[in-house]
């Protein structure tokens, strides 16, 4: 006895069917309704005049029974909720009751949607399938052909489409300074009171899925499972949480709440709204806080020296490597050094595909020792902007790898140290080494000791033979020769 033709209704629409938007609800729309719905919707409609919108004075469920032809009792009211549930499913209807707990007395409020365009309706694919069944599926290829107007064959020539129209925004100017008070205060409150109606954002938390995270021993839980039945509050705790962005945890954490549902069960909106807005700004907080907090632990020691924010900010960023430099900005390259994982990194320096001897490389100083992917990322900055003459081995990038991790280089910002310290290192061996080229080419006392300084092993002393040349006399001749002949015999 929920539903009878004693119960009150009102009718709620903002358009007017056009003779195209009647062509298609009698073509497309009619025979997968049925007759009865066919009936019920134009009197639902005619409940406001034509040339009107906006919602219908209340009136008696009598005046539905008997312009559908129906009797009053059992079987008419049966065939009333049939035809209004196959308006439902086609989206043409939606109904909504309105509960007054003082009178016990509910309301039916029917609100008409607008049919469907041509081209939205044969985009659906659900609908297009249920009329599919209806009509068959050439009579659905002819309906759809119907609709579609083919260009006339002169308009293909044509094949240059300018805009030759301004829009209206970019020729007329709003002065900021003409508001009134009144207007603004009128629309302030049409959009808090209409909010839901303006806006209908997508469903994001569904009743089963709050049921189940709800908890059962709270004071709300029989508020929370009504909601089920009001349809306006879920689309307004969609709102909210589309708002907010909020999932459904927070929803049932702020459900969960103290003085959200009046004795009656019905939700509370402003203050759900006031509490929302309260955990949406301690989520934006925290999120501050983290960000500060990470923005401090990165930020580099102040070096011993007054130094610009420029120049400190520079000191601890990575030059660009010369294949690079067209393509990403300084702050962006070491960004993507400290961020992006390793595998990123390494394929970046490859047109192709990575060699296989990288990636064995890089895989075992990933798994195994364990290095951070920031770390990782400045080593391959570091062996891909040596000198081109020097060879990549995987033994060469793996002793590499083992000296980061001897001297304890964990982070990105001793990582940049290291490259530092092997930079100078490079440039000092190299100066020597371009010192040494020119001295092979001399000759002297400087020759003579860039070759000594360039030696490993440090020089021995050699006895020269500086004296004058002494001649040997026959008899002394003779006397060595006897004791050498007399060593041999004693050996």
């Amino acid at each position: 006895m929920e539903f009878t033709e004693n119960h009150r209704f009102v009718v709620r629409r903002n358009y007017a069917l056009s003779a195209l938007d009647r062509k298609v609800f009698t073509s497309l729309y009619q025979p997968m309704v049925g007759a009865v719905s066919t009936a019920l919707y134009p009197l639902l409609y005619h409940q406001l005049a034509e040339e009107q919108t906006g919602i219908s004075p209340l009136e008696s469920q009598r005046k539905l029974f008997l312009g559908l032809g129906l009797e009053l009792n059992a079987s008419g009211r049966q065939a009333t909720v049939e035809a209004a549930s196959r308006l439902e499913a086609v989206g043409l209807l939606q109904v909504y009751r309105h509960h007054n707990p003082l009178t016990e007395e509910s309301i039916y409020e029917y609100i008409l949607m607008r049919p469907l365009d041509a081209a939205e309706f044969f985009s659906n694919e659900h609908l297009s399938l249920l009329l599919r069944d209806k009509v068959g599926k050439s009579a659905l290829l002819e309906l759809r052909e119907g609709f579609a107007i083919e260009p006339p064959p002169e308009l293909a020539r044509f094949v240059n489409r300018e805009e030759a129209t301004v829009h209206f925004s970019e020729i007329f100017r709003i002065s900021p300074g003409l508001v009134e008070p009144e207007l603004e205060a009128g629309w302030t409150e049409s959009a808090v009171t209409k909010e839901r109606a303006s806006f209908q954002p997508q469903e994001r938390i569904r009743h089963s899925e709050m049921m189940l995270r709800f908890p059962r021993g709270s004071a709300n839980r029989v508020y929370v499972e009504r909601l089920n039945r009001a349809p306006e509050s879920m689309a307004q705790i969609n709102y909210l949480a589309y708002k907010f962005n909020l999932e459904v945890p927070e929803i049932c954490r702020l459900l969960d709440e103290d003085g959200l549902f009046r004795p009656d069960g019905t939700l509370i909106w402003d203050e759900l709204q006031h509490r929302a807005n309260l955990m949406y700004r301690q989520d934006r907080r925290r999120a501050e806080e983290r960000e500060r907090f990470i923005a401090r632990s990165e930020e580099r020691a102040p070096a011993p020296e007054s130094e610009g924010a420029a120049g400190s900010s520079a000191a601890s960023m990575l030059a660009i490597p010369e294949r690079f430099q067209e393509e990403v900005t300084l702050a962006r390259y070491n960004e993507m050094l400290r961020r992006e994982p390793y595998t990123r990194m390494l394929a970046r320096f490859f047109p192709g595909e990575v060699p296989d001897v990288f990636v064995r490389v890089f895989e075992r100083i990933d798994l195994s020792y364990k290095l951070p992917e920031p770390v990782i990322n400045v080593l391959i900055h570091y062996i891909f902007s040596l000198d081109r003459s020097q060879r990549l081995t995987s033994s060469f990038v793996d002793a590499i790898a083992s000296n980061l991790l001897a001297k304890g280089i964990d982070t990105f910002e001793k990582a940049i140290q290291y490259v530092r310290e092997q930079e100078k290192l490079n440039a000092a061996l190299e100066r020597k080494r371009r010192g040494e080229e020119p001295a092979r080419a001399g000759s002297g006392s400087g020759g003579g000791q860039a070759r000594n300084s360039s030696r490993r092993k440090p020089a021995m002393s050699v006895v020269k033979d500086t004296g004058p040349s002494e001649e040997v006399t026959p008899e002394e001749m003779e006397r060595m020769l006897a004791r050498a002949r007399e060593l041999k015999g004693n050996n």
